[in-house]
């Protein structure tokens, strides 16, 4: 399978925070004061931090939910390259998930310690948002590092190896070609050789008679 049972576990357990999240806000997010029935974001009437809820809990939710299908339908994948995507996507996701659940719970908890109305319903719901946000944050880094760990284990794509043999192949024709170039041109085998005659050249100093 591709991801550990360890890893699937995790998933669904932050599977199950995302939805309580964004299931909490949607259900009881919004009231109205007891003198309006105009609805209001019970996290100091602040819309924003309802909205930045419900969407990142959808997300999440939705991103787990997909690789746990990839988990599912990973003994019908048998490319390597796919494998890899998913492991880089693996770890891009997990790192900008924390950093949305770090920001998130940040948010949501300071917007309902500032609120400073009291409704009828909504408190369990703001308590619920912030609590899994704060719980989302050590499940996500820990699924970043697994992912980190599990792409460094996966074997890379070999891509060297095919640029190797393909060298390879490319000097063995080179050389192959070069020496079976058969001589069609009719010309002798030392052609930049010059013909030189074999006599030898005389002297041009002679003796000279002394008897005078």
């Amino acid at each position: 399978m591709y991801l550990p049972s360890s890893l699937s576990q995790l998933y669904c357990s932050v599977s199950v925070f995302s939805l309580t999240i964004f299931a909490s806000l949607v259900t009881e997010g919004y009231q109205n004061l007891t003198t309006s029935f105009h609805l209001r974001c019970v996290l100091n009437d602040n819309g924003a931090a309802c909205c930045y809820g419900i969407t990142v809990g959808v997300l999440s939710f939705l991103q787990c939910i997909l690789f746990l299908g990839f988990d599912v339908y990973d003994a019908t994948v048998n490319s390597h390259k796919f494998k890899y995507a998913i492991l880089v996507l693996d770890v891009t996701f997990s790192i900008v998930w924390t950093c949305l659940w770090f920001v998130g719970f940040c948010f949501l908890a300071n917007q309902w310690n500032r609120s400073t109305h009291s409704y009828l319903l909504g408190s369990s719901a703001a308590r619920a948002s912030i609590t899994f946000a704060l719980l989302s944050i050590p499940c996500w880094v820990y699924l970043a590092y697994l992912a980190v760990k599990n792409l460094w284990a996966e074997p890379p794509i070999p891509y060297k190896r095919t640029l190797d043999e393909g060298s390879v192949a490319l000097t063995t024709l080179s050389s192959s070609t070069t020496t079976s170039l058969p001589n069609n041109m009719g010309y002798p085998e030392n052609v930049g050789a010059a013909s030189y005659s074999s006599t030898p050249i005389p002297h041009r100093l002679t003796l000279m008679n002394t008897d005078d």
